[in-house]
């Protein structure tokens, strides 16, 4: 570390920031140049002409993560042949982290050169260790794909939460009715949606034959509905008990509905394409610890891909908890003499996406009752009273990742009955 050269870069879209100290805090140069190929190589020369100077024996470049603009310096530098004489290492760190070590310098101004000083010394000090270098850009394409899935699914969420008042307004029976007495399992499914689109309001409803309302779900159902009147009759239930608006109040409320409907019909178009789209990719990577994750039973070919674009090489890290830390499922202590707090929250300062997808298939194992995660699940279930579902499905996703790690540390699949796969997850 004494004979390294430390680079603080702060990127932006048309520029970045370059400060370049030695382990002693000498600053040899804090200067910006355009954010492009030519930019980069005017850079790279002028930490030629340093090294020409005091043959240093390894480079470490630190950047913060800011979105797609530190992507391609990233891969520039990582690959670029002189730098790679060097050992440099590369780093995109997370923007709280750089935040968090600014604290310990006073009164520091917050300028685009003290910003690339402080990515500097943030490597000058030693806390890349405990990270994991940008090694190039082997799953960027896949990575893009399951990210923009993460993207479509926050939509789709968010837009059926949103048309979920529209439609208690409209029709308020069908949303304070309890599961088993509503008419429709699923409110955005083909024969709810229906619904929707062929009654302006619950009055309508009530006053159509009841043979046209089992000829419509029958249609849309494909005939495949199960019990088409006892659904008949729970709309009807649910007419009844439906507050009356104004007639010049649904029109407005009902296109409100139809539009939200239609951006719910798209992103669930986009989801399959999307989908399709990961798939085909990361068949392409043949990549061996794909079929590992895909050993899990629980964990689909999407999520596995999910969770293999975020990884990438297990082998960035040394231990299941530095990965459980780098998707932000881990517990800070709050301790002080003999108190220690029971009610932690866990940090979500690191990889949204890896977090998210890891998550979800753990909800995914517990649904395919496999055995490692589900009996885990039920005992953390039961422990609280208190968002208990929640709580335990992340604990769960705690536990599935010392199991990921495991398995793809020794590149093995996973078998219920072999020993040496029991070993990695007790």
């Amino acid at each position: 570390m004494t004979n390294s050269l430390f680079i603080g870069v702060d990127v932006s879209m048309q520029t970045n920031q370059f400060c370049v100290l030695n382990f002693d805090q000498h600053k040899f140069f804090n200067l910006k140049f355009a954010n492009t190929p030519d930019g980069c190589e005017q850079a790279i020369n002028k930490i030629k002409q340093i090294n020409y100077k005091y043959f240093f024996d390894k480079i470490i470049i630190v950047c913060e993560a800011t979105g797609m603009y530190s992507f391609h310096l990233a891969c520039y530098f990582s690959s670029h042949e002189y730098l790679n004489n060097f050992n440099t290492e590369v780093y995109c760190i997370n923007a709280h982290d750089s935040k968090q070590y600014r604290k310990s310098f006073a009164d520091i101004e917050k300028t685009d050169s003290s910003d690339a000083f402080i990515l500097a010394d943030f490597a000058r000090v030693g806390r890349t260790k405990k990270l994991h270098p940008f090694h190039g850009s082997q799953y960027i394409a896949l990575q893009r794909l399951t990210r923009q899935r993460y993207h479509i699914v926050n939509n789709l969420v968010r837009e059926k939460l949103y048309v979920m008042n529209n439609i208690y307004l409209s029709f308020s029976g069908l949303i304070i009715a309890d599961k088993k007495s509503r008419p429709f399992v699923d409110m955005f499914g083909a024969t709810s949606c229906a619904i929707f689109d062929n009654f302006s309001s619950p009055d309508q409803i009530a006053e159509t034959p009841v043979e046209e309302l089992l000829s419509l779900i029958s249609t849309v159902g494909k005939n495949r509905t199960k019990n088409p009147n006892d659904k008949v009759d729970l709309l009807n239930k649910a007419v009844r008990s439906s507050y009356r608006l104004d007639q010049t109040a649904y029109d407005p409320i009902n296109i409100a509905i139809a539009s939200s409907l239609n951006s719910v019909r798209f992103y669930q178009s986009q989801l399959k394409d999307i989908d399709k789209a990961i798939l085909n990719t990361v068949a392409g990577l043949d990549s061996n610890a794909y079929n590992v994750l895909l050993s899990i039973r629980g964990i689909g070919k999407v999520f596995a891909a999910g969770i293999l674009a975020e990884i990438g090489d297990i082998h960035y890290f040394k231990h299941n908890s530095n990965l459980a830390k780098y998707a932000g499922l881990y517990w800070n202590r709050e301790q002080s003499g003999k108190y220690e707090k029971e009610d932690s929250k866990f940090s979500q300062h690191s990889n949204k996406y890896l977090r998210y997808y890891l998550v979800e298939a753990t909800a995914s194992c517990v649904r395919m009752n496999f055995p490692f995660i589900k009996d885990f699940y039920d005992i953390k279930y039961k422990e609280v009273t208190k968002h208990q579902h929640k709580r335990a499905l992340v604990l769960s996703a705690r536990k599935l990742v010392r199991l990921i790690f495991g398995l793809l540390r020794k590149n093995q699949y996973y078998t219920p009955l072999d020993s040496n796969t029991q070993s990695l997850i007790n």
